[in-house]
């Protein structure tokens, strides 16, 4: 089923000569890969963040150890 935005813009590329209806469609592929990596960036973000907060974690606590071993020498 087709969303009223789709079918407008089907009718919209319909009035268009051949030649810019391919130039159209190839914009739109271009720009719906566009979004689908960044949809798939955003994934594997999403997906990685609890190890970047526990990494980061251990940072801070090797840090703050590091800061207590040099501070007693």
């Amino acid at each position: 089923m087709r969303s009223p935005a789709i079918a407008t813009v089907i009718k919209m590329m319909e009035s268009l000569s051949a030649e810019k209806q391919d130039n159209v469609a190839e914009q739109l592929r271009e720009y719906i890969q566009d979004l689908q990596d960044e949809q798939k960036w955003n994934d594997s973000f999403d997906k990685s963040q609890d190890k970047l907060i526990a990494a980061a974690k251990l940072a801070k606590e090797q840090i703050a150890e590091k800061s207590t071993v040099d501070g007693r020498r």
